[in-house]
């Protein structure tokens, strides 16, 4: 079993630590001992309400395994070039007492440098730019760098105070069965990297962090959360469920982090501040701590799972989360509210989004399309109730949706010279608005012989084929990137075609796109291939219609009440 904890500086003192020949030399940079030396510097413990303790400054993880007990001797399977740097710190701080004051350090020895613990321990600082190799000039530039540093700074009284008192490390104890050169390598491959994810697991399952548990008893339980752990963990890797709770792509090692970060409220840079917030609880090693901790952790996924199995709340919290709304608010307002009282809150959270909307207004490239053509294809599908079909959030977050025009303008399309009788084939349909003979017979002619047409010439074909250019709501949907791309330069007569033939191929075309395109919203059909203003004015209608909850409602005066 894999151990895990946070000791001071202070406690490393007296160890042997031996860096085998699999890992590369010391090779920090001197700018990287200057950051470190700047952080610890600029680091000010603080006290942590109600504990009695104040925070520390934490160094990434230092990754062992113990190889002799007796002597107190660890083989370092990652973090060596940290712990070196430690041990030139020390050593610095240390040569400002008399030999009798002096602290006994630990000892680092390099399995590829006979002689290296005793060059660290005795030789250190005699030659400023030691290159007898390659190992000891990096580690007497190093040096050099700290003992300017200090020089400069003045500071060593109040930074050995911090260093050794409120500095710590992420101490992590390898099984003794493991094989080193496999761990590091699957460390530093970032095939397991040390998320805090596996640091916190470390925790609940580390039996040496709960000396006052039964066994037996302890033994149970932590089997029992290793099994729901992974429970949680397959349920987080489906797609439907991940992206419902992320309003984009996010990479995670494990994805029960997202939950740990939630609780978290992770707000600092540094990676590893999810696991100090879990370290914390964990200080009385006592059997409810170990049961209350997971507890917590449980009732959170048992949320999510709940608004994601839950129709009604799995659309409208996945609106808002696509959208824009953070998901630690939405858990936030969760808490202490009836069901009642929190969907009343959803609703006037989706209200909220679309208080200063004029429909009238709204075009393509402007605020509020992308959020009111998202609410009327969740809504459409909400509102069926006889309907078991979920909106795919994974997929809209995957495939990129845009919006689209529905009936393509004339500053969109590009049609080389060599498509041109193809274009006009597929797009042109002759209607009320083209009255002008010689240039409907100009078309039918470059249809019919393939001849081209001069490209300044073909711009007043394509403006006379698509009409007045229109950018309003009335004339735009959601589509998949791809599909978009696919058919920009198209016309409804076209694009209609094309939206046919990607959904028979098993494209995911949104309800309310293939609605239009099958013209279910126009109430009097003339003709199929062509987006008139009667078509874009019952599809204007029937948006409103669907969404009208969320629609700012206007006042009735006094008299017309």
């Amino acid at each position: 079993m894999n151990n895990i904890s946070i000791k001071p500086i202070s406690e490393l003192l007296g160890m042997n630590f031996f860096i085998p020949s699999y890992q590369r030399g010391y090779r920090w940079t001197e700018q990287q001992v200057k950051d470190l030396l700047n952080d610890i510097n600029e680091f000010s413990p603080k006290e942590i309400a109600n504990s009695g303790e104040k925070t520390w400054y934490c160094l990434q993880p230092i990754v062992v395994k113990e190889t002799d007990r007796d002597r107190n001797e660890w083989e370092v399977i990652d973090g060596q070039q940290r712990l070196t740097t430690t041990y030139l710190i020390l050593y610095y701080l240390n040569q400002r007492y008399t030999e009798e004051g002096r602290t006994e350090l630990f000892e680092v020895e390099y399995e590829t440098r006979e002689g290296s613990a005793n060059y660290l321990k005795n030789e250190l600082g005699k030659i400023e730019k030691d290159d007898s190799n390659i190992d000891y000039f990096h580690i007497s530039i190093a040096y050099q760098t700290i003992k300017d540093w200090f020089k400069e700074k003045k500071v060593e009284k109040s930074f050995e105070l911090k260093f050794n008192d409120s500095t710590k490390v992420i101490w992590y104890e390898t099984s003794k069965n493991e094989i080193s050169i496999d761990i590091f390598t699957r460390i530093n491959s970032g095939k397991i990297p040390l998320t805090n994810a596996e640091l916190i697991k470390a925790l609940f399952l580390n039996s040496s962090n709960f000396e006052n548990v039964d066994a037996e008893k302890l033994r149970l339980k932590q089997l029992e959360i290793a099994s729901e752990w992974d429970r949680i963990e397959y349920a987080l890797q489906d797609d439907s469920f991940w992206y419902f709770i992320n309003k984009s792509e996010n990479n995670l090692a494990t994805r029960i982090e997202f939950i740990f970060n939630l609780m978290a409220d992770k707000q600092s840079d540094d990676k590893y501040s999810t696991f100090y917030f879990f370290n914390e609880k964990f200080k009385t090693k006592l059997e409810n701590e170990i049961i209350d901790n997971w507890q917590e952790i449980k009732k959170y996924f048992q949320t999510l799972e709940e608004w994601f199995n839950d129709r009604e709340l799995y659309h409208k919290i996945g609106y808002l989360i696509a959208t824009g709304t953070n998901i630690k608010n939405i858990l936030n307002e969760k808490k202490e509210k009836s069901k009642t009282v929190f969907a009343n809150w959803l609703n006037h959270e989706i209200q909220s989004k679309f208080r200063k909307v004029n429909f009238e207004e709204v075009e393509y490239n402007g605020g509020y399309i992308r959020e009111i053509l998202l609410l009327q294809n969740i809504q459409t599908m909400l509102n069926n109730e006889n309907e078991t079909n979920r909106f795919p959030f994974d997929r809209y977050k995957k495939e990129f949706w845009d919006v689209e025009h529905i009936h393509a303008i004339a500053t969109e399309v590009k049609v080389n010279k060599e498509n041109q009788a193809d274009w006009l084939r597929n797009n042109f349909v002759e209607t009320e608005n083209h009255q002008d003979k010689d240039r409907n017979n100009q078309i039918e002619q470059t249809i019919q012989s393939g001849n081209t047409i001069d490209e300044n010439e073909f711009d007043y074909i394509i403006d006379y084929v698509l009409g007045e250019e229109d950018n309003r709501l009335q004339n735009l949907c959601l589509l998949d990137r791809g599909t978009n791309r696919s058919y920009k330069n198209d016309s409804f007569k076209e694009k209609r075609k094309k939206i046919i033939e990607r959904e028979i191929e098993g494209t995911f075309i949104p309800i309310c796109t293939k609605n239009v395109f099958m013209k279910y919203y126009s109430s009097n059909v003339q003709d199929i291939e062509v987006w008139n203003e009667n078509d874009k004015t019952s599809y204007f209608e029937k948006i409103q219609e669907v969404i009208t909850e969320y629609l700012p409602q206007t006042e009735l005066t006094e008299n017309e009440q």
